[in-house]
């Protein structure tokens, strides 16, 4: 989840289940302490902490603070670290200089550091390679200058915006801007990678047809939509090594458009999926807002399930996990209180999917994995939008 300031469209939120009791939470531990086995990555258990843009990178460059941030949660059970969203190396990635960056020197020593850190304390992770699109802003130094560019030039909200239509050429350079990153991962220590194409930035423009207006191959139906992702993927694939894990996030929502779709039927979705697991995805992370939602008319399956279904890959399921309430609205400062998992449990038993990506509860309490593991859910902590001001 990237935490960008953006008009919202807000729903009542449907009712969740009880707080989860102590005496459940031994089932917890039994179905969570499984390891799975991602291409060449092994994780530990079930339990991932999803990505969060924080903003503590002065430089673009992840500090012993961000090491700290990451390396307490994989102590504390996490276990695999999905990092918060990392620029790569283009011109208009990104727009804020404290978000960190996934190229240059210093940047990416930091990054060694944090990578170092997080197996110290017996985890694993990911870093989540990000170009922004046309959702950035003006803009801080170094990204003041640079020109917004997406699919068809437009923003969400379906206007220019400053920006312009990619070339050929710019689109083999974030192409290459991935792969560097990617191939950097791989060198200085990750377990693997994740693309970041959700929630309406760059990958994820090209994705959906209201900011896909191309009419070249890399615009037109749903197929044609996954051209330009499927060639990330397929790029990176080459690139680095055949046991090196690539995941995918997407979604369906889009910042201040949660009612948009990239496929309106399971139909749809597999013709979109197909491609990209060819190319070389191992593992798909469909970012929704409530895990608990079904996707489509007819089936109780998440987005998460549905994928599974369709691609036959690993999938981690998102969304509101152990927490109530909008986790927009957490970011934007409002608390939310605890909601039990006992239903997630049950449909990872059914293995409808395979992990479990964990955010603001994460971001609260550093140590909700190893309560809900141990059996002291007593102990867990509401959200409260305060931790939001600093890393602990």
């Amino acid at each position: 989840m990237q935490v960008i300031t953006s008009p919202l469209i807000h729903r009542p939120l449907p009712r969740s289940p009880p707080v989860t009791t102590h005496a459940q939470t031994s089932r917890a531990a039994q179905i969570l302490v499984r390891p799975l086995t991602v291409n060449g990555l092994t994780v530990p258990n079930r339990i991932v902490m999803a990505p969060m843009t924080r903003q503590f990178s002065p430089g673009g460059v992840p500090g012993e603070n961000v090491a700290s941030y990451y390396s307490r949660r994989a102590g504390a059970g996490v276990g695999l670290i999905v990092t918060e969203g990392t620029y790569v190396g283009h011109d208009s990635a990104g727009d804020r200089d404290s978000v960190p960056r996934f190229h240059g020197e210093e940047q990416l020593a930091g990054w060694a550091k944090v990578a170092d850190a997080v197996h110290a304390a017996g985890g694993k992770i990911v870093p989540q390679l990000w170009h922004m699109g046309m959702t950035r802003e003006a803009g801080q130094p170094p990204y003041a200058d640079a020109t917004p560019v997406g699919p068809s030039g437009l923003r969400l909200d379906g206007t220019a915006g400053g920006g312009k239509e990619m070339t050929q050429q710019d689109l083999d350079d974030v192409i290459d801007a991935f792969v560097e990153a990617a191939v950097a991962a791989e060198r200085i220590g990750f377990d693997g990678v994740e693309l970041h194409g959700a929630h309406g930035h760059l990958i994820d423009q090209f994705l959906w047809a209201g900011t896909n207006r191309r009419t070249d191959a890399y615009g037109g139906d749903p197929v044609a939509r996954t051209k330009f992702a499927t060639e990330i993927v397929a790029a990176l694939r080459q690139a680095v090594s055949a046991s090196f894990p690539i995941i995918f996030r997407y979604s369906q929502w889009k910042q201040g458009a949660y009612d948009a779709r990239i496929a309106e039927t399971p139909e749809q979705l597999e013709s979109i999926l197909t491609p990209l697991a060819a190319a070389g995805v191992d593992a798909f992370h469909p970012s929704t807002r409530r895990y608990w939602l079904p996707e489509f008319d007819g089936s109780d399956l998440n987005l998460a399930g549905w994928t599974k279904k369709l691609t036959g890959k690993p999938t981690v399921t998102v969304g509101s996990v152990g927490l109530d309430g909008d986790f927009m609205r957490g970011f934007e400062g409002e608390g939310a209180p605890l909601k039990s998992i006992d239903d997630l449990l049950d449909r990872l038993e059914n293995e409808e999917f395979d992990l479990v990506a964990i955010g603001r509860a994460l971001l609260q309490d550093p140590e909700w994995a190893a309560k809900v593991l141990e059996g002291r859910t007593g102990e867990v902590k509401a959200y409260d939008a305060a931790a939001l001001g600093s890393l602990s």
